[in-house]
């Protein structure tokens, strides 16, 4: 690979001794940003208030690499001859231009403050160029179009199957669609998004926030390569019955940095450029299904000792994207079934979240590009559904397609939406929730990275993260406070253990509060009775799912309090839970004496006995299990009898 990579360097050597004749673009790299008419104490100067505030809320610093190029130094070099400027990278302190003036380029070479000058397109595309976005688009056909699944907020239709792989479907119904997160796509045009049927959603809701052309320099987008519109119908699409996005609401930058009609390093400037403009904007996440190892020249191919995360320029953009608080999200790459079959760069990036491909059952797709990265890095990271998909097609109709450039909105528009839910964490902490969650995490692979993600469970990675809990006793009373964030559809379940006993009770259910997910805070009394001295445990355990089979729950925290003295009381105790009841109920009974005739007994509200059982027991607390389907909804009494003298009762309500 070594000798390969030396014959590279002397052609290309040899191509530039020829008076780069061969070449019509050019970066120009600057030593300094000295005497710059900007200053790090007015970054409103070129950061928008979203980008300052980014950096505000994570602790980034605002340093040189945000300062933009100084504008003497760009024109310094346009004035020596017939250059014409590109793009400007504030990141990489360089300019890219065009000029076939060989001695404009002698000029340029020596002037003081110049560091390099570098070729990066060909004057002319070679005949054969790299072969680029080459997925399949198939129609889909209109009786492939199905109905979703009723208890999702979505009807997700034919594309049910690519968000439910992860879960996906869970962000959305607790409210997480993607609102307030601002996205940026990279790619090689968006043919037809002003007019396409699966974006009449965003655009009457003034999603689309603004576009730039970073090949042609121009605004316009609307008008070049599909393969952006492909790729943004995975996040953006709202087709009831056909296709849903998986951040549905979010706002779009689009830009173009990818020439579809070649293949040179000019791109991964753009790139660059690019995902600069999208820091400045204020962008959360970055969607990006471009990537890079091979060019119409081959001197300027990547080897795969590149993909080490420090070396192209791509790369060393994305990683700084991301050291600016972005979540940059890359496709893998295709080659899975070549002979480079490795990652692409900037998939290889250190803070960026590569994305592979499966089946929407779960397999991984052959053509998937797989890792490690050159220096021994998982990656991918992840991977999800990006083999036979849906996709939106630029004729407004639905098409199956497959590709990494899929999976890889796919999991960005997902990100955005468990981002959303918790903006008190950084870019590093979701990609890290993404990554535990995700099925191989243990014992990941060459294929599959860290695995396929859930979404649920990564909701509950940050929200265990989130939640603070704390616990105080007096006069045989402990005081539970704890904050986490729910909505009404949420419930949270206190669990108790008493000292000499073996296992956690619950001893009482919290409903949650409102529509919206947000941040409550709560508080909790228990009242101790016959309680002897010693430590005594509680645990919080939130109910985040009521609406599948099996109850989905997370352990928020547990504290304890040491009671010193033992509370010894008269009272006698019943507590029932859960409360409301579905079909089963447990009942607490507590009381200082033995009992050898207790009776359960149930009335509805207007005190008609309803259900009736004896029991007996012991001196202290036990659990008695009751069966309750025949009730029907409403509230009823349930009360505990010594024979026929009523211990306690208390109310609860059957759904």
């Amino acid at each position: 690979m070594k000798l390969i990579r030396l014959i590279a360097l002397i052609v290309l050597l040899l191509t530039q001794q020829k008076g780069y004749s061969q070449f019509s673009k050019y970066i120009i790299r600057f030593k300094d940003k000295n005497n710059s008419p900007y200053s790090l104490n007015n970054p409103s100067q070129y950061l928008s208030a979203r980008a300052i505030q980014r950096r505000t809320n994570y602790n980034i610093a605002i340093d040189s690499t945000d300062l933009p190029v100084n504008p003497a130094y760009i024109q310094a070099v346009l004035n020596t001859g017939a250059v014409t400027l590109i793009n400007r990278s504030k990141w990489l302190n360089a300019i890219t231009i065009q000029t076939t003036d060989a001695n404009a380029l002698t000029a340029i070479n020596n002037l003081s403050f110049v560091k390099s000058t570098n070729a990066v397109a060909l004057r002319r595309v070679t005949s054969s160029p790299v072969k680029k976005f080459d997925e399949t688009i198939t129609p889909l056909l209109k009786t492939e179009k199905t109905n979703g699944v009723t208890a999702d907020y979505y009807n997700y239709g034919s594309g049910a199957g690519q968000i439910q792989l992860t879960n996906g479907q869970f962000l959305h119904n607790i409210g997480l669609r993607g609102q307030s997160m601002t996205m940026s796509l990279l790619d090689g045009g968006f043919f037809g998004y002003l007019t396409n049927t699966a974006f009449d959603s965003a655009r009457n809701n003034n999603q689309f926030l603004g576009t730039w052309d970073f090949v042609a320099n121009e605004i316009g987008v609307n008008e070049d390569n599909a393969h952006g519109t492909n790729c943004l119908s995975e996040i953006c699409a709202n087709w009831p019955g056909i296709l849903v996005g998986t951040a549905p609401k979010a706002k779009f930058w689009l830009f173009r940095t990818e020439d579809v009609a070649s293949e040179q390093p000019i791109e991964e400037y753009n790139w660059a450029n690019g995902a600069e403009y999208a820091d400045s904007v204020g962008t959360d996440v970055i969607s990006s299904s471009v990537g890079y190892n091979e060019f119409d020249n081959p001197a300027f191919n990547h080897t795969y000792a590149d993909m080490n995360g420090n070396t192209t320029p791509c790369t060393i953009a994305a990683d700084l994207a991301a050291k600016k608080g972005i979540l940059v999200v890359n496709s893998a790459g295709n080659s899975g079934n070549d002979a480079w079959h490795y990652i692409i760069a900037p998939a290889d990036g250190k803070s960026v979240m590569a994305i592979g491909a499966t089946t929407t059952s779960g397999v991984i797709a052959s053509f998937s590009s797989y890792g490690p990265s050159y220096d021994g890095r998982v990656k991918p990271n992840v991977s999800t559904a990006g083999a036979g998909i849906i996709v939106a097609n630029t004729n407004s109709q639905p098409a199956i397609s497959s590709g990494t450039s899929f999976s890889c909105p796919n999991m960005a528009g997902l990100s955005a939406c468990l981002w959303q839910g918790f903006p008190e964490f950084n870019n590093m902490k979701i990609i890290d929730a993404v990554q535990k969650s995700a099925s191989k995490y243990t014992a990941p692979d060459d294929h599959y990275g860290y695995g396929i993600p859930n979404m649920k469970t990564a909701f509950g990675i940050l929200l265990a993260d989130y939640a603070t809990s704390s616990a105080s006793i007096a006069n045989c009373q402990t005081t539970l406070n704890w904050t986490s964030k729910d909505l009404g559809m949420m419930r949270y379940e206190i669990e108790r253990k008493l000292p000499g006993e073996l296992n956690y009770i619950k001893i009482a259910d919290i409903n949650g509060q409102g529509s919206l997910l947000t941040t409550h805070n709560y508080q909790y009394t228990d009242t101790l009775n016959n309680t002897n001295t010693g430590v005594i445990y509680y645990r919080i355990k939130q109910v985040i799912d009521t609406t599948a089979a099996t109850l989905t729950a997370v352990y928020l925290d547990s504290t304890s309090v040491t009671l010193a003295n033992p509370c010894v009381t008269n009272t006698n105790n019943i507590i029932v839970y859960p409360n409301p009841v579905k079909k089963n109920m447990s009942v607490s009974v507590e009381t200082k004496n033995a009992i050898s005739k207790l009776y359960i007994v149930i009335y509805d509200i207007n005190a008609k006995q309803v259900y009736r059982e004896e029991k007996s027991k012991s001196p202290g607390k036990i659990i008695f299990n009751l069966s309750v389907p025949f009730l029907l909804s409403g509230e009823y009494i349930i009360a505990v009898y010594d024979d026929k003298k009523k211990v306690n009762a208390t109310k609860f309500i059957k759904l």
